[in-house]
């Protein structure tokens, strides 16, 4: 191995995801490793492991595989497609800002949900302190 491919282990600890979930995302077609070694073992490259950080990034906030899908491809064809027209290009950037602002408000949703929580648990440790037993003689 030329230090250029990483294993499925490598990529699993690098992304924090389980060796099932990778493969799983290779079996809906999200990512596919880049090559197989002779024995063959997937390899992975940094590519491979930046897509698979995008989807680790849009699957908390409720994002389907079907936009995963949507979103790389969108950004894999302004990548590679210097030739796109400019018709073209802004259709795909259009599609990629309409996720943008889609993460934005679930993270603004999220961002409710946890100040929520926060007075909650704040709530209960104000409860508990109240509610200590007095000492007996």
């Amino acid at each position: 191995m030329d230090g250029k491919h990483m294993q499925i282990g490598e990529v699993a600890a690098r992304t924090e995801l389980s060796l099932r979930t990778i493969r799983h995302y290779e079996e809906t077609g999200l990512v596919v490793p880049s090559a197989r070694s002779q024995g063959g073992f997937r390899l992975y490259t940094e590519t491979d492991v930046q897509r698979l950080m995008v989807i680790r990034r849009m699957k908390p906030l409720g994002f389907t595989l079907d936009q995963m899908r949507d979103l790389l491809d969108a950004t894999d064809r302004l990548d590679a497609d210097s030739d796109l027209d400019t018709e073209e290009r802004e259709r795909l950037l259009d599609r990629v800002r309409e996720y943008e602002q889609a993460a934005t408000e679930q993270v603004d949703r999220l961002r409710v949900q946890l100040a929520r929580a926060e007075d909650f648990a704040a709530t209960l440790g104000a409860r508990l302190t109240q509610s200590r037993p007095v000492a007996r003689p």
